[in-house]
């Protein structure tokens, strides 16, 4: 580890790793009180849910030593649909002295179907070394991560440490940000920072820290097929006449060759990562079943982080308790589309468009409607503020920390670069593989959510002893 940071004095390291074994208790129950508002925003689950999450949130900052607490909202055209709640809370800078931005999101996915929970999805239960519910790792834990180490932080600091620091909380990650450009115009120069820390990535495995060095960007559309310009009774017309479902499946099978590689022509790939993904341990961490081949070529983590990847996640077609002996005429999918570090969203865009249209089985007519685009993200590890997270992790675990890609995407991560082009950005992990995000059964590790919460203080106190931005040759 180099060593061209100044790093807090052994005696401030075990005070703040005491300090944070000592708010197990509270961080919990208050990780937990979060959990429990089903915040979602989506459209079609009660807004003021959302509302109560962000003033929830507020009320946490609001107890430490912070110059104001607000619940802002981006812009919007209509008066009926405000932009959704997001908590920012500031503390300005001693001359001379670096800021750092603390992100999360407070907002959730929607719980899905109650029967394939164990527990209560918005209560949070203790058990088996984890914490149980919708939130209680993505991205709450995040949160709670950023509330736990300042408390930390400011209880060894005192209230005016000359470190500035912003805490950005959103409310609609989940729903893909898409207030976030208007927000960040609306309040730019509060969002400003010479460091940024986004809580909402994972972890190499429990026990052992990592480091989200690059993040894939995405890629969002719906096709759709038509083969007739109404449905028809199957026996009298079936034969010369597939039905849409058949064809949109042939489609859809042209989007991968023989081995379950991506087949789209002008995407980007590349093979080289830092580290492996065992074999087994993939499996075991994704359910695979046994027999089931895995698809594409080359090493596990460079198929999930450094190439393309194009799944299916929703299709309409007829379902099967009111299906009749009928020729469907139209059917469509939703196709997302994850996108090499390093490849523009828009050309992928385009070159999906291009594939769907040019491979349409029979000549069935096909449309592709590009819904979102994401740019990907590739993290600087020699700056002088990763050092100082790979330092922190490695006091925090007791374990060095791996620098590892991720599959998932964090759109807005582009945005706050193009926004902050002087900004280190440092993507840290709550998750791990078992926790289950999005999925029945979300779950969080608290050992290593204590970890997280140490490493994150540690963090906070090596900024303050710079003396300069990090950006800069900090003293020593």
């Amino acid at each position: 580890m180099s060593t061209d940071f100044t790093r807090p004095g052994s005696e401030t390291v075990e005070a703040l790793r005491r300090s944070v074994v000592d708010s197990r208790a509270a961080l919990l129950e208050d990780l937990g009180a979060l959990v429990a508002i089903p915040g979602i925003a989506w459209d079609s689950f009660d807004a003021a849910d959302l509302d109560r999450s962000a003033e929830a949130v507020a009320g946490l900052l609001r107890e430490l030593p912070f110059d104001g607490v607000e619940v802002l909202r981006a812009p919007t055209d209509s008066e009926d649909r405000p932009g959704h709640p997001a908590v920012v809370a500031r503390k300005a800078a001693a001359p001379g002295r670096p800021t750092i931005l603390l992100y999360a999101h407070h907002d959730v996915q929607p719980p899905g179907k109650r029967e394939l929970w164990e527990t209560e999805p918005f209560e949070a239960v203790e058990k088996d070394g984890r914490l149980w519910g919708r939130g209680a790792a993505d991205d709450k834990a995040g949160v709670m991560a950023h509330v736990g180490a300042l408390r930390a932080f400011f209880a060894q600091h005192g209230s005016e440490p000359g470190l500035g620091i912003t805490v950005f909380v959103e409310g609609e990650e989940e729903a893909g940000s898409p207030g976030f450009e208007a927000f960040l115009a609306a309040h730019r120069d509060k969002l400003a920072a010479d460091v940024i820390v986004i809580a909402d990535s994972a972890n190499w495995e429990v026990g052992v820290p990592a480091l989200t060095t690059s993040l894939r960007g995405v890629v969002g559309g719906i096709v759709e097929v038509a083969v007739l310009d109404h449905a028809v009774h199957s026996g009298m017309f079936g034969g010369p006449i597939l039905d849409a479902p058949t064809v949109l499946s042939r489609l859809i099978a042209t989007l991968h060759d023989d081995d379950g590689a991506v087949a789209v022509e002008g995407l980007l790939s590349e093979d080289h990562t830092d580290v492996d993904y065992d074999e087994a341990r993939f499996r075991a961490d994704a359910g695979v079943l046994d027999g089931v081949r895995l698809a594409g070529r080359g090493s596990i983590s460079s198929r999930i982080w450094t190439q393309p990847a194009i799944s299916v996640t929703g299709i309409d077609v007829t379902e099967v308790d009111k299906a009749s002996n009928t020729i469907a005429a139209t059917a469509r999918a939703k196709l997302s589309l994850r996108i090499a570090p390093g490849q523009d969203p828009k050309v992928a865009g385009e070159a999906l468009r291009r594939h769907v249209e040019e491979h349409a089985p029979f000549g069935a007519h096909v449309t592709f409607h590009l819904e979102e685009t994401g740019q990907s993200f590739r993290a600087d590890t020699d700056a002088v503020s990763s050092r100082i997270a790979l330092w922190a992790f490695e006091e925090a675990w007791g374990r060095p920390a791996v620098t590892a890609g991720m599959g998932g995407s964090i759109p807005f991560t582009a945005t706050l670069t193009e926004a902050y082009p002087e900004a280190q950005i440092l993507i840290t992990g709550i998750e791990d593989p078992d926790t289950r995000a999005h999925s029945a059964n979300e779950s969080l590790h608290i050992e290593d959510f204590l970890h997280a919460v140490t490493a994150e203080a540690l963090v906070l106190s090596a900024l303050a002893e710079q003396e300069t931005s990090p950006g800069s040759s900090p003293a020593e």
